[in-house]
């Protein structure tokens, strides 16, 4: 079983649940996701350091990261993580095609 981390953005946070659900029970796919708030928060400069760190740790520790690019959207965040992930030699699967 392969873990991916699902990288995308927050606009598609729904959505994001959803293919992580199916991409487990349906592809035997490990999915690590990022944390998901449901409410309205403003994030201090020091807890959005924290989720990047933790986030990216996350794709250290996978096999490669999935990229939820709803509409083709990929923002500037997930163009770092994808970046990221190709210089550590992890693979890249985007949910359409580019």
């Amino acid at each position: 079983m392969k873990t991916y981390t699902i990288c995308g953005s927050m606009r598609y946070t729904t959505q994001m649940k959803e293919i992580a659900y199916y991409l487990e029970t349906q592809k035997g796919f490990n999915i690590l996701q990022c944390i998901y708030i449901e409410k309205d928060v403003k994030f201090s400069e020091n807890d959005l350091l924290a989720l990047q760190n933790a986030h990216y740790k996350k794709i250290d520790i996978s096999d490669g990261i999935y990229v939820v690019n709803i509409n083709g959207y990929i923002g500037e965040s997930v163009k770092k993580e994808i970046e990221y992930a190709k210089q550590h030699n992890k693979e890249v699967l985007y949910h359409e095609n580019i």
